[in-house]
């Protein structure tokens, strides 16, 4: 995993065995220890992911009392690391009381070093996911909306003010570019609202043509027209008590925008086709991707339509404004596609994080998404790349003239990108930059950068 320090403890009295085993282990930072004792205090310092242990320790080297007691010690202090106990030959039965007691696996002596490398290559990914997948559930749980994955400051405003908005009945008018999640936004209005535990009925008005969308709005009685075998009822009367999300509404057609209108305003409806007016008692939420105020000035939409939709008006930021959220976005896809599809793909490489920071994303939240999707299927090794990505990058990021603007934008970026590399870790991300845990904290304090993991 990108940013974890690859420590092997290897818990042997064998002065012999050490020696063997020291060099066995490529690409491992490898301690080795001879006792319980040494093996703890070692364990607190290097917090590894994958422990070797041989059960037969001082001052029972002849038994296993002491390395059965080192096993239960280390899995309560640490759960989460890879115990592969060592036994002597012929020694199944404890092995086998090792697992039960929640070691990752056993080998038995003597020891052949490219078989027991092999099983601590193994435990280590399974660390690795294991690790991943908590701080990956962690920064979840943290998210500033149900459903919304954010981390950048004008999400988090636009949360807050969702936030605000949500207990009370307003009609709310949210604007944001084609895949920003408005959709989203509406259904976290709903389920914070007093509505949350009645329906949330969604019609696009961009999705049925203009022939039909009126019965499918307001509903029709049987005979209201030809194939009408039927009373139907409509999307806003199905809606009642719960909430109504009118998606693309800036494309509803101007002859339909004064019934609305009158619905908004009255709270009543008529089915196509009926006489008898129905009281309707509905939140109202409506979302587009185009500039209604352009459409007024054209004769496209009613003005007095638009401020009886938009009492309150969000504006949701395109994914290239909301920094550090695409590789969280990224990262969050991985986790869930990988279980959708049965994968185990690891991480992102160096190059292919990036990529996806410096990408505009113009198809913004829904993109990444295909993209993700499409490098999950795709992909060869345990790490997507650039190449699985496949992105076109073309970044025309304008910057300030201002020397300290310059330089406090810059360091934030890199606090930012570097917390977002190691998964939120303080020390790794103070690693990454160059400098001390308190110069970082103090940086996270001054930009008001606090990780919620570490």
């Amino acid at each position: 995993m990108n940013g974890l320090k690859k420590n092997l403890l290897i818990v042997e009295d064998d002065e012999g065995l050490q020696s063997q085993l020291r060099w066995c282990f490529d690409g491992f930072d490898v301690a080795i220890c001879g006792t319980r004792a040494e093996a703890i205090t070692q364990l607190r310092r290097l917090q590894p992911g994958v422990v070797l242990l041989d059960l037969g320790l001082p001052p029972d080297p002849g038994g296993v009392t002491e390395g059965f007691a080192a096993l239960k010690e280390i899995l309560s202090l640490t759960p989460e690391c890879k115990v592969i106990v060592v036994t002597g030959d012929n020694d199944r039965t404890n092995a086998v009381n090792a697992i039960a007691l929640g070691a990752y696996d056993f080998y038995q002596k003597p020891a052949d070093p490219e078989i027991l490398t092999l099983i601590v290559e193994r435990a280590y990914r399974v660390y690795e996911l294991e690790i991943e997948n908590k701080q990956l559930q962690n920064n979840q749980h943290s998210m500033p909306l149900d459903g919304i994955i954010a981390s950048s400051a004008p999400m988090l405003k636009v949360c807050r003010t969702i936030e605000k908005v949500a207990p009370s009945d307003i009609t709310t008018l949210l604007l944001g570019a084609s895949g920003t999640g408005k959709e989203l936004f509406a259904q976290a209005i709903h389920k914070l609202s007093p509505r949350a535990n009645e329906k949330i009925v969604a019609i696009n008005c961009a999705a049925i043509p203009d022939t039909l969308l009126e019965s499918e709005l307001f509903g029709h009685e049987k005979g209201a027209f030809t194939g009408a075998t039927k009373q139907t009822i409509g999307k806003i009367e199905l809606a009642n008590g719960g909430t109504l999300f009118l998606d693309e509404i800036g494309d509803l057609p101007f002859e339909l925008q004064a019934k609305l209108l009158r619905f908004f305003q009255e709270r009543v409806i008529e089915r196509v086709g009926g006489r008898a007016e129905i009281p309707i008692d509905v939140r109202i939420i409506c979302a587009t991707h185009q500039d209604l105020t352009t459409h007024i000035k054209e004769g496209r939409f009613r003005e007095d339509l638009y401020y009886r939709i938009s009492e309150i008006t969000i504006q949701i930021p395109s994914l290239k404004e909301r920094e550090g959220d695409a590789l969280l976005l990224a990262k969050s896809f991985l986790n869930r596609l990988n279980k959708e599809y049965g994968k185990s793909i690891r991480n992102f490489d160096p190059e292919a994080m990036t990529a996806i920071e410096s990408y505009d994303w113009p198809g913004n939240v829904r993109e990444i998404e295909s993209r993700i999707k499409r490098a999950v299927i795709m992909a060869d090794n345990a790490l997507i790349t650039t190449e699985d990505l496949e992105l076109d990058l073309t970044n025309t990021e304008s910057a300030p003239l201002n020397l300290k603007q310059i330089r406090e934008e810059a360091e934030k970026k890199a606090i930012k990108r570097a917390l977002n590399h190691s998964d939120f870790s303080i020390s790794e991300t103070a690693k990454a930059l160059g400098i001390t845990r308190p110069t970082l904290y103090s940086m996270l304090d001054k930009y008001n950068l606090h990780p919620k993991t570490d």
